[in-house]
């Protein structure tokens, strides 16, 4: 990207029609069939068997033989998991691998503790691409045609180098010489997260922002906090810059004139807005309301890179043929195999799948990447097997949650995060954030929420109204009241600042950037510990 310079007076569209050469490479893939998706894998699946059957660490899961197929793949090599993978990479032992890594990159792996992982320069610059595919779709309403154009503007808001956003976003500040970053890539890795989100706001206010990249957790805090915000930043010095004294003075009378505060749409008037997160599709409308767009969707992880991106239509995700090899392991088969360690669940193909049912991912890499049938956790739930309206062939489906974050109350219902977060947005209900476990005392089990509210709610009556929502949303919780007699939510309040004061503690403490916050899925004692230390709550509400 451009980070200095002037622009050209005249602006060219990246995407000229359907047959252009650019959608076809980063977007073509939707126009495959089921079997022609299936043809992809096995062909690339083939590749990737042979180019790392050399490597040690491929030959301690494949053995000495490299399967001829898929049904023998599926069939003789067990499945893997992180701790497989875990000595080699926190050690950082490149000889194990078949290549010097190009960078390595990781993730929070829970329990202060990351997940290392080796970027092959194929994976790297793949994950470049399906990031420009990204784009590409987020301007698009149409099949073969995106408003996406040279010299647009791009905010990133997300995560440092060696996470896998801030990797991406590094890299495409570097590589995409046809857009422009409002900040300089030397900036992005330099600062502490609120800090960039400050300076992104302040940079852009100055130079106009057409795309923001960003968690959607973010975007929807940003859009509650706005008004704070913007009142307090044009006050500021640093707004004196003509070009901010013009967007206050536009977005304030846009706002008078609807009688309403000032908005970040009313500052900024952006073309797209790429999120990604469990709540994304929770919080779509909130998002349009405050940035003025629906944000549009990707899904990755630090493991796979980027494997699922939604279409023009902007509703469900559709997988990448070329990020890995799938396998999905049905829900029931997960769920009788968890407690054993040593149990090989049974897996099932993208043709197999069945519309309404959720699967946990596994994936074997592709570019030269070291996984193979890894079993990344992430629960999918498919949603149909196409998507008629936009005529894509391929199975659509939805991020639920981490498999191992589901809580399960006396075998009646596996609660996942985004059930909490959808009963959050559908009793209104303004929050700084929450963390939620499974609890047993004696005889009971509990489902206790710790939440940090913003202005002034009555605690019994939130206790009451989210019990009811999540009866309504969750069948196996409705019965465990009906049949079991069982009202299992608990809320303890957390003063304000708690949240705030948690981060504050973490970064003084030398804590990565992900272990800043809480997990809100099966929080351990000594994290509850220090919210109810920080928060001096000690006020337990029954539903």
């Amino acid at each position: 990207m451009r980070t200095e310079g002037s622009l050209r007076s005249i602006h060219y569209p990246i995407i000229q029609s359907d047959n252009d050469s650019v959608w076809q490479k980063h977007c073509g893939f939707f126009d495959l069939t089921t079997e022609q998706f299936m043809a992809v894998q096995e062909n690339l699946l083939a590749q990737q068997l042979k180019r790392i059957g050399n490597s040690p660490l491929s030959r301690k899961l494949i053995g000495d033989h490299t399967p001829q197929s898929v049904r023998e793949f599926r069939h003789n090599v067990p499945l893997s998991t992180y701790q497989y993978y875990a000595p080699e990479f926190e050690s950082g032992d490149e000889n194990i691998l078949l290549e010097k890594p190009y960078t390595w990159a990781h993730t929070s792996g829970g329990s202060n503790t990351f997940k290392r992982v080796p970027y092959t320069r194929d994976f790297y610059q793949h994950a470049l691409d399906t990031l420009m595919s990204a784009f590409i779709l987020a301007c698009s309403n149409q099949r073969g045609h995106s408003n996406l154009i040279e010299g647009d503007k791009v905010l990133f808001n997300v995560a440092p180098h060696p996470y896998l956003s801030g990797i991406l976003a590094n890299g495409a500040c570097h590589s995409f010489t046809n857009l422009k970053a409002v900040m300089p890539a030397d900036e992005h890795d330099s600062m502490d997260f609120k800090d960039k989100i400050a300076k992104g706001f302040e940079l852009s206010l100055k130079t106009g922002v057409d795309i923001i990249i960003a968690m959607t957790s973010v975007l929807v805090k940003l859009g509650n906090d706005f008004g704070n915000l913007s009142q307090k930043e044009s006050n500021s010095k640093r707004t004196k810059h003509p070009a901010a004294l013009y967007r206050f003075a536009r977005a304030y009378l846009h706002s008078r004139m609807e009688k309403r505060g000032i908005l970040p749409k009313d500052l900024w008037p952006v073309k797209a807005i790429i999120g990604w997160g469990t709540d994304t599709g929770i919080y779509r409308e909130q998002v349009r309301q405050a940035w003025g767009i629906y944000p549009y969707e990707l899904h990755g992880c630090t493991e796979a890179g980027i494997i699922g991106l939604q279409n023009w239509s902007k509703k469900d995700l559709t997988l990448l043929p070329t990020s890995n090899f799938y396998e999905f392991i049905p829900e029931e088969e997960w769920l009788a195999c968890r407690d054993n360690i040593f149990a090989q669940p049974a897996t099932v193909l993208l043709p197999d799948l069945i519309p309404g049912n959720r699967y946990e991912l596994v994936i074997t890499s592709f570019h030269g990447m070291p996984f193979i049938r890894y079993r990344l956790g992430h629960l999918i739930n498919v949603t149909s097997k196409d998507d008629d309206n936009a005529h894509v062939r391929l199975p659509q489906f939805t991020f639920e949650s981490r498999a191992d974050d589901l809580l399960d109350i006396a075998g009646f219902t596996r609660i996942s995060e985004k059930t909490i977060i959808q009963a959050l947005a559908n009793i209104n209900l303004n929050y700084e954030d929450w963390s939620i476990r499974k609890e047993i005392n004696g005889k009971e089990v509990n489902l206790h929420l710790y939440i940090e509210m913003n202005g002034n709610h009555s605690h019994q009556d939130v206790a009451a109204t989210l019990h009811n929502t999540l009866t309504a949303l969750d069948p196996g919780y409705r019965d465990l009241e009906q049949m079991m007699d069982i009202r299992p939510l608990k809320i303890t309040p957390l003063q304000p600042g708690t949240f705030a004061d948690y981060y504050t503690r973490k970064k003084m403490m030398g804590s990565e950037l992900m272990q800043r916050k809480p997990p809100r899925m099966n929080a351990p004692d000594d994290t509850i510990r220090e919210l109810l230390f920080l928060s001096s709550a000690r006020e337990v509400i029954m539903a």
